[in-house]
């Protein structure tokens, strides 16, 4: 229970002097590269905190001055604060539009640029992905979860096919990003904050140029297979671990 106070005192702390400093600093910073070092900055402390080890494979397989769709499971809040201080390079969430309408958070979300999928209904989710898509084309990669929300039990969900749809229209690759160990810091169901490492893997990336909606169920295989080879080895590296 102190762990859980302490963490959660330092999240609100954080969000509070990061979300204060990304106001101060957009109107120089239009595009929100500094704004993305805070968040970065802002996971990086809630990880400390916490006392969290992450460790990440597969950097080499990135180009950071690419533009990709980053495709990852999601297993809890963790996955987030540790993408975005173990992730180096530039880039915005496509995130849920709740998340938004969060005082301050959601304000700095926006600053930074992160881009709001409105799943409400059909027409404003189709606006959503077509803003995304653009952004894309101009240069920018985002992080998405292909799951559409945090696991109920600490493992895989079938993936939607919205984001492979995104792929497709911006023309980038897709790069397969794997994390373990977030589940078991705080599942979806408790605001408990537990002790715990986390391991991610970054895959090599899957070209979609050339590739048109008749190949959307190919790309979700082919990423979910992935996915799913590296965290069956992620599971079993903690296991050995513990």
């Amino acid at each position: 229970m102190h762990r859980t106070v302490f963490v959660w005192s330092c999240i609100v702390a954080f969000t509070l002097v990061l979300g204060t400093l990304a106001f101060l600093t957009f109107p120089f910073d239009r595009r929100g590269k500094v704004v993305h070092l805070y968040a970065r900055l802002w996971g990086w402390l809630i990880l400390l905190a916490n006392g969290v080890k992450v460790t990440v494979k597969g950097l080499k397989n990135i180009d950071p001055e690419r533009s990709y769709i980053y495709m990852c499971n999601h297993l809890g809040s963790f996955d987030i604060f540790a993408l975005l201080a173990y992730l180096p390079v530039q880039f915005r969430w496509l995130a849920k539009a709740e998340l938004f309408r969060i005082p301050v958070l959601g304000w700095a979300m926006s600053t930074a640029g992160y881009i709001s999928l409105d799943r409400s209904e059909r027409k404003r989710a189709y606006r959503s992905m077509e803003v995304a898509a653009q952004k894309i084309k101009e240069g920018t990669s985002v992080v998405i979860f292909p799951e559409g929300s945090r696991s109920l039990d600490g493992s895989l969900q079938p993936f939607m096919k919205g984001g492979f749809t995104l792929a497709i229209k911006a023309g980038v690759p897709i790069v397969p990003l794997t994390i373990a160990g977030a589940w078991e810091i705080m599942p979806r169901d408790t605001l408990r904050i537990r002790k715990g490492d986390i391991g991610i893997v970054i895959d090599r990336p899957i070209e979609t140029k050339g590739f048109t909606m008749k190949d959307r169920e190919q790309l979700m295989k082919e990423a979910e297979e992935r996915i799913r080879a590296n965290f069956s080895i992620l599971v079993r590296e903690h296991t050995d671990a513990t």
